[in-house]
């Protein structure tokens, strides 16, 4: 591949216990006693911070499965309040934190938000997710999918108006004269949806990146829309090439065709490489990681994977019927990812087991196996080639997986003129090539919820 290139590649980094993998907690020094322990978390994101990764990215669920536990390890800890923590141990490293808009308040969430912004000075993200299970724990049924994404796109708005409510220059903060902040420019926002109904303003001031980073993980028809209206990152899940580069064209067209610039959303798919100093180094983690997969807990994530599809009678050596799946759309959980399930076992031909690992190992996104080189390689012809705008890394195990990232194959980026070897600008926006959204001059009732 070319050593050098006038590009330069995003990366960020999915953080969760101690490996993406399954079977990761297992190996000896994962530190999962650890799992819960803010020291685990500081010396990820220090050690992040020092390769220049652009921003840290955490998950969420909103449910314990008790048979689940007994097998893998549950981090559970609430984004916000750990990227909180995590920003007072740091000065650069960006954070994304996943909020669920089916089972939140907007007023609550902005105001989340914009603190979390406020203390890390400009480094805050939220990461939009609509859920897809996760109703038990609160009272109200799962809304279907195509009204999830309704209920979002009004939730988002909200969110986005209380954000605005203040206008750069609100604070004046004259001593001599008593007077702390102009209320001429602190609006009301006057919100009213089919849904939710907020007078505002926020109680937080308007943020140092003026609103936080949005980021979006659905790769739906639904999501891909959405992330056309709102999202400045998206996180998606492609396994090959082409598939990454028919997305990448897709959704940048989708941006325009919604009146925005393709340039300011950054697509960043989800890679999570096993990796070695030699090929064959790789390959042996590969198959070590392999044997500590629990088959019988991973059958169970792989058939709520797959729309909660019965798999129980299968060989799990063989593959699955293709009438047994059903059709995207009459799917009411994770549609995109089941998509990649679904072409894996019908178009490829993989087997229950082999699906088992891809499920365990990454839960659907790209694995490749292979030397630091190799895993170079591949990065960079899938960004040259308009694949992606970088990608989201995810660590298969900590901390020899960990380090491998940050010490190893991030230098070789580096090296090649892919990466960047300072951060520049001031907040998370300016680093990621975003623009700062200006204050909107609200007066009381020119917001509509309804769109």
């Amino acid at each position: 591949m070319s050593n050098t290139t006038s590009q330069q590649m995003i990366l960020g980094m999915l953080i969760g216990s101690v490996g993406n993998h399954q079977g990761a907690w297992r190996r000896p020094g994962s530190r999962v006693e650890d799992s819960h322990d803010l020291s685990l978390f500081t010396d990820i994101a220090r050690a992040a911070e020092r390769a220049r990764i652009h921003t840290l990215f955490i998950a969420d669920g909103l449910t314990l499965d008790r048979d689940q536990v007994r097998t893998k390890p549950f981090a559970g800890l609430e984004p916000i309040t750990l990227l909180s923590a995590l920003a007072a141990v740091t000065e650069k490293i960006g954070f994304v934190a996943s909020v669920s808009t089916t089972f939140s308040e907007p007023y609550n969430v902005a105001r989340q938000l914009a603190s979390l912004d406020h203390l890390s000075r400009g480094r805050a993200a939220w990461n939009i997710v609509t859920s897809a299970w996760g109703e038990i724990n609160f009272g109200k049924p799962l809304p279907n999918h195509a009204e999830r994404y309704r209920i979002a796109d009004e939730y988002v708005r909200a969110i986005l108006a209380l954000w605005d409510s203040w206008e750069e220059g609100s604070i004046v903060l004259d001593r001599e004269a008593g007077v702390y902040a102009d209320p001429e420019r602190i609006h009301p926002i006057d919100f009213s949806g089919e849904h939710f109904t907020i007078a505002g303003p926020l109680n937080v001031p308007r943020s140092p990146q003026g609103r936080p980073v949005i980021a979006q993980a659905g790769s739906s028809e639904d999501g891909k829309a959405f992330a056309a209206e709102h999202a400045e990152i998206v996180f998606t899940a492609q396994q090959s090439l082409a598939d990454s580069q028919e997305f990448y064209r897709d959704l940048k067209r989708g941006v325009a065709a919604a009146g925005r610039n393709p340039d300011d959303v950054k697509i960043l798919p989800g890679v999570s490489p096993i990796l070695g100093r030699t090929e064959k180094e790789a390959i042996e983690l590969h198959r070590e990681l392999v044997n500590l997969i629990d088959v019988e807990s991973g059958l169970v994530r792989l058939s709520r994977q797959l729309g909660h599809v019965e798999l129980s009678d299968l060989d799990v050596d063989g593959t699955i019927p293709p009438e047994r799946l059903p059709d995207i759309a009459q799917v009411q959980g994770r549609q995109s990812r089941y998509g990649v399930f679904k072409q894996l076992a019908v178009e490829e031909k993989f087997t229950i087991r082999q699906l088992i690992e891809m499920e365990v190992s990454s839960s659907g996104h790209w694995v490749p196996v292979g030397s630091v080189e190799q895993i170079a390689d591949q990065l960079e012809e899938r960004f040259l080639q308009r694949g992606a705008d970088g990608f989201i890394l995810l660590p298969s195990f900590y901390p020899e997986g960990f380090t491998y990232l940050t010490d190893e194959l991030v230098p070789l980026l580096q090296e090649r003129g892919l990466f960047q070897k300072e951060y520049e600008g001031d907040t998370l926006r300016e680093r990621l090539g975003l623009p700062t959204p200006s204050s909107v001059n609200l007066v009381a009732g020119s917001v509509q919820g309804a769109s």
